[in-house]
């Protein structure tokens, strides 16, 4: 098996309600894309196989590290948080929240409700998304040479949980802290991939590009 690198994505349309209009970099995104891209060089980091999800804010990210040539895979698609939040308000009452905070509560309702098939016409079944993703990640392990993996932080987050046998609170605790253009390692130990890198910037830890370290 071959290690994976997964990359968030840079910062996104974070003002959006809707998929559609969020899935686009803003200026600091594609800025730190290209901050990304030349830590990676600078590094001597080889990936002789580079895949990203198809939403344009993968494709965006990677082009803006130098990753243009990109293997696009849609199973490395985000979840359909957005679709699902406005579902569950109008099935169930909870609101969407519009600051920051209240995410920190509705994030890990949304993935509960979600699990429990509690979201009728959901996008897609949180089975359903397992499913893909682990099936992607697989075949990508089996890969010769380390690979990174461009996509987004929700599937990051459920990667990571499902690795380390975590609940839906802790997943979306995890979601909740990754951050843009982070980089995430899973390495294969005893025949098993294992976390052993989890929300590296070393991009943005100068004091002037603190700023940088955005999470929406």
């Amino acid at each position: 098996m071959s290690h994976i690198t997964l990359i968030r994505h840079g910062q996104a349309n974070g003002a959006a309600r809707d998929e559609a209009g969020y899935d686009m970099l803003s200026p600091l995104g594609h800025q730190q894309a290209r901050w990304l891209g030349e830590h990676m060089r600078a590094s001597g980091n080889h990936h002789p196989r580079v895949y990203s999800g198809t939403l344009r804010r993968h494709v965006e990210t990677a082009d803006g590290m130098g990753f243009g040539h990109a293997q696009p895979d849609a199973r490395l698609n985000e979840l359909s948080y957005f679709r699902m939040a406005q579902l569950l308000e109008e099935q169930h009452g909870v609101p969407v929240p519009q600051e920051r905070e209240g995410f920190i509560a509705h994030l890990p309702r949304v993935f509960e409700e979600w699990r429990q098939d509690n979201i009728d016409d959901a996008p897609e079944s949180y089975d359903a998304f397992q499913t893909r993703i682990g099936a992607a990640l697989d075949e990508i392990a089996q890969g010769d040479g380390p690979a990174l993996v461009i996509t987004s932080g929700g599937l990051i987050a459920m990667v990571m949980g499902r690795l380390m046998g975590l609940d839906i609170p802790a997943t979306a605790r995890l979601a909740l802290a990754i951050m843009n253009t982070s980089m995430h390692r899973v390495f294969p130990i005893g025949g098993a991939l294992t976390p052993v890198l989890f929300n590296a910037v070393p991009h943005l830890e100068t004091p002037e590009r603190h700023f940088a370290q955005t999470h929406i």
